[in-house]
């Protein structure tokens, strides 16, 4: 009898050692999967993060000129010609500076992507810009020149609108795909 007892606890020790082996290798295997489970959404959560701020920075930047723009729509209902010279003059110094800002924005996100949304970026960008011929001409033109630029440039905020709401849209849309 004594040969059974110490063949069952051999077995049962053995049994034992090996279900701990198993359990410690699967352990293990639970906690590397949960830590590159954790890692993967870390990593999610820092791009959509960065997408998100540089998305907000070029909505931010385009309302600025959309405020410039309006001052230079209001300067073009100033009565007086060289008063309306000044202001123009002025707000074209500062479009400059601010059309630098959308450059750096709509880099900054072709840099955190998706292509969509950078291409939506460079519409919008575009748009802006196009205010810029007809600013100029209302700046240095004059007579009828400056009448039609005023009209052209005026023409300009309904594609320029339609362009940031694409932007918005398409940013949308890849922040909630992420």
């Amino acid at each position: 009898m004594t040969d059974n007892t110490w063949w069952v606890a051999a077995l049962t020790g053995g049994t034992a050692v090996l279900a701990s082996w198993v359990t410690t290798l699967g352990n293990a295997r639970t906690a590397r999967i949960q830590g590159q489970a954790a890692a993967e959404t870390q990593r999610r959560q820092q791009l959509r993060d960065g997408r998100r701020r540089a998305y907000l920075d070029l909505v931010e930047q385009a309302h600025r000129m959309a405020e410039l723009y309006w001052k230079v729509s209001a300067a073009s209902r100033v009565e007086d010609a060289a008063e309306r010279a000044a202001a123009w003059s002025a707000l074209y110094e500062r479009e400059r500076d601010e059309y630098a800002g959308i450059r750096r924005c709509v880099r900054v996100v072709d840099l955190e992507g998706p292509p969509e949304v950078a291409e939506a970026a460079e519409a919008l960008k575009r748009e802006v810009g196009s205010f810029h011929r007809p600013f100029t001409t209302m700046v240095e033109g004059d007579g009828s020149a400056v009448e039609e630029a005023v009209a052209e440039f005026d023409g300009r905020y309904r594609p320029f609108w339609a362009a940031l709401n694409r932007f918005v849209d398409t940013a949308r849309e890849a922040l909630h795909s992420t």
